[in-house]
């Protein structure tokens, strides 16, 4: 990351400008010390280049070590994304190994000005870009309100003389660690051709990208990744895309920025078009090898319009849809997969690979990457802990059928079916079974399966949906301000949540902390004794 200057750095070179420690219009040399930390990076350029250092320097120490991985929660709004970075800095003390994921579909669904609408590129393009600029916008606002509450402590340790506080509180200051953390980008299929798509890449970039995620289904067709209907790309078509976003990172200098490659070859059975083989084994020929074909005979003959291909020494005609797609043959999925990641990196330049699946199964997953890295050591994937996975039925169905392969239990101990959801089994011992896989899944595929970034997609989706429902069913019901207080606050106040005080989270005293830099005693200040927020100060 870039090195900050220190307070003392920046208070010699202001002396030798100002040598009374007050400029020509009075202002204090500390005030401005304090605005320079506070502007912890100039542009959001700078964002995405520092932050593909990060990455960089964490997918080195994911190599060394698989139990470095890192973690994101997909945010559709500035503030869950603040609000994250800091509980995770209150957790562990720093933000390493925590990203932002922005997710496409969660723009789709809650960022776009036309309602809420599924997963298939039909929001605005540039709704994608604002949600970087304004996660960015909050996580450094965050970095102002917590600079500003040190400069507080320091300004206190001189007023009280105490020399001792005095230097703890500096060394707090040079020692502060920014809540701005990498996003990781989804720029879905690309929106459009490979221009437009190196286009919307330097828009996300200049935002502050330092990491775009992009998939290889048609743009114009996309679908989410756990609905039916997807159709992929030629590999070259996609190899393109990649090459645009990788000359958007390299014009606008974010030299190390890195390009999640996605492949939604495991559940998609379409393609939009059949690829110009140039010799046999080239990129074109290893995807058409997969189309669905039917023999041309006597009862099967070849019609005008129809197409044809010529397959081990014979014609065939590829299996076309009545809206002119192509099927895959059933059961190729995890071949394509492969064969599309080995390309992604090998040939598109891409730094990490993203296996779209339809259940949480390290086996299956640690499977493919197993075949990837024959070729490609050092393949590393992204995975998506998808809400769209039940993961109680998938893990508890996973258990029941490994207990009673081994022989540990009989077939009938547990049901077979959807049942197995019921809370009447979380006490049991297949339900304890499934929470310990549950907490270990992460660290489980990352050791496995080649997992550098584990993150969920949609988790502020569903969190709040829960929570509004949660605090709603209380407080239109019987409990009314009960709700609210056993609910929110009172765990706010508990976890030691500082959003609990509303006015200092956006800023309230950052800008008393201002009015006080240019109004000196004059200022009019919202902090005063009648400020409701004293009522939640520490003891």
């Amino acid at each position: 990351m870039t090195l900050r200057k220190t307070y003392a750095q920046h208070r010699q070179e202001l002396l030798g400008r100002y040598p009374d420690g007050v400029t020509s219009g009075g202002i204090a040399i500390d005030d401005i010390i304090q605005l320079k930390l506070q502007n912890t990076y100039s542009t959001h350029l700078d964002i995405a280049r520092d932050m593909a250092g990060v990455m960089r320097a964490d997918m080195a120490d994911y190599d060394r070590d698989s139990a470095q991985f890192t973690q994101s929660l997909g945010c559709w709004s500035g503030f869950h994304a603040q609000q994250m970075i800091k509980s995770v800095k209150r957790l562990r003390g720093t933000t390493k190994g925590a990203y932002v994921y922005l997710s496409g579909w969660m723009v789709a669904g809650l960022r776009n000005r036309w309602g809420h609408l599924p997963d298939q590129s039909m929001h605005e393009k540039t709704a994608v870009v604002d949600l970087i600029e304004e996660i960015y916008v909050s996580l450094r606002q965050a970095d102002e309100v917590g600079l500003n509450d040190l400069f507080k402590t320091l300004r206190a340790a001189r007023q009280a003389g105490d020399t001792a506080a005095e230097a703890a509180a500096i060394e707090a200051i040079d020692g502060f660690e920014t809540h701005v953390v990498p996003i990781i980008a989804d720029i879905d299929a690309g929106f459009g051709n490979e221009n437009a798509t190196y286009l919307l890449a330097k828009e996300m970039i200049k935002a502050g990208a330092c990491c775009l995620q992009i998939e290889n289904q048609v743009s114009d067709a996309k679908q989410c990744g756990h609905q039916d209907g997807k159709v992929t790309v030629p590999r070259e078509d996609f190899i393109e895309k990649l090459r645009a976003c990788r000359l958007a990172f390299e014009e606008l200098g974010v030299d190390d920025g890195v390009i999640v490659a996605r492949t939604d070859s495991l559940g998609a059975g379409l393609t939009q078009k059949i690829p110009v083989s140039q010799e046999p084994g080239d990129l074109a020929s290893d995807y058409i090898k997969w189309l669905k074909t039917e023999a041309i005979t006597a009862e099967n003959p070849i019609h005008s319009g129809e197409v044809a291909l010529y397959r081990d020494g014979q014609f065939v005609k590829p299996v076309r849809m009545p809206n002119g797609l192509f099927a895959f043959q059933d059961g190729t999925g995890r071949a394509r997969v492969i064969e599309d990641c080995i390309a992604s990196l090998t040939q598109g330049g891409a730094d990490l690979l993203w296996i779209e699946t339809d259940t949480p199964n390290v086996d299956e997953i640690a499977s493919m990457v197993s075949e990837i890295r024959k070729v490609v050591p050092n393949a590393k994937l992204t995975y998506n802990n998808s809400p769209s996975f039940n993961w109680t039925l998938n893990l508890r169905k996973q258990v029941r059928d490994q207990w009673i392969a081994e022989g540990k239990i009989h077939k009938d101990s547990y049901p077979e079916g959807n049942s197995l959801m019921s809370a009447e089994y979380d006490a049991t011992d297949l339900g304890r079974e499934t929470d310990a896989r549950l907490a270990a899944f992460q660290a489980d595929i990352s050791a496995r399966a080649g997992v550098f970034h584990n993150l969920i997609t949609l988790p502020t989706f569903h969190l709040t949906a829960k929570s509004m429902d949660e605090l709603s069913r209380g407080y239109f019901g019987d409990e009314r301000m009960k709700a609210y207080v056993n609910s929110v606050q009172r765990e706010e106040i508990r976890r030691g949540v500082s959003a609990v005080k509303h006015q200092h989270e956006v800023g309230s005293d950052l800008g008393d902390s201002f009015k006080e830099m240019v109004a000196g005693e004059r200022a009019l200040k919202a902090g005063g004794h009648a400020n409701t927020m004293n009522q939640f100060a520490a003891e």
